[in-house]
C-alpha cells in the first residue's frame, strides 16, 4: 500500500498586481494557515518518505512555514511540473517516482490537486470526504489518500481512498473564508 498526502499552498498575497503569478508570496493569513497545518500534521504523527513540491514562491513558503511548526526540515524535491499542473500531469509525475517510497507528500496548487483527488477517488457516494472536496479544496488544505498498489508506476484513476481531509478553518475559524455581507 502507498500513501499520498496532498497539501495545497497557503493563502497568497495579491497586493502587487505587477508580480508574476509564480512569484506571489504568502499573505499573513497564509503564513498562519501553513503553520497551523504544519502543527496539525506533526500532531497526527504522520511521516513521509518523500516530499515533492512546486517551486512557486507561495508553495515554497508554505513548506517553510509548515516545517517551522512541524519542528523539522525536509529534503524537498522541487519540481516545476507541479506548478499549475493538471491532474494528468500530476499522475504522470507520481508514476515516475523512483525507489517506490511508501509515502509521498506533494505540495502544489489548484485546480490540479483537487482534480487529482477527483480522478483517484471514485465518485460512487462512498466517500463523504470526497464530497467535501467537491464543495471546495481551500488553500492550506491537507488530504491523505491510500492506494492499494505496490509501485507508484501502478497508480490508476479510481484506485484511491480519501482517508483524511483537514482544512485550515477546521483548526481555527479565523483561517476560514472571509464572509462578505
Amino acid at each position: 500500500m502507498k500513501t499520498l498526502a496532498l497539501f495545497r499552498h497557503a493563502k497568497s498575497d495579491w497586493s502587487d498586481a505587477r508580480a508574476r503569478d509564480f512569484d506571489r508570496p504568502l499573505n499573513a493569513r497564509g503564513q498562519r494557515g501553513a503553520q497551523a497545518m504544519g502543527a496539525y500534521i506533526r500532531d497526527t504523527g504522520r511521516t513521509f518518505d518523500r516530499m515533492i513540491a512546486s517551486p512557486a514562491v507561495r508553495a515554497a513558503e508554505t513548506v517553510e512555514e509548515a516545517s517551522k511548526a512541524w519542528g523539522c526540515t525536509f529534503k524537498v524535491e522541487w519540481d516545476r511540473r507541479i506548478y499549475l499542473a493538471s491532474s494528468a500531469t500530476l499522475i504522470d509525475l507520481l508514476k515516475e517516482i523512483e525507489g517506490d517510497p511508501a509515502s509521498v507528500l506533494m505540495v502544489g496548487h489548484n485546480p490540479g490537486l483537487e482534480d487529482l483527488i477527483f480522478d483517484l477517488v471514485p465518485d460512487d457516494g462512498s466517500s463523504p470526504l470526497r464530497d467535501l472536496v467537491e464543495e471546495k479544496f481551500p488553500t492550506a488544505t491537507f488530504a491523505v489518500l491510500e492506494l492499494d498498489i505496490d509501485r507508484w508506476s501502478d497508480l490508476a484513476e479510481g484506485g484511491a481512498r480519501l482517508v483524511e481531509l483537514k482544512r485550515p478553518r477546521d483548526l481555527d475559524p479565523a483561517l476560514g473564508p472571509q464572509l462578505v455581507d
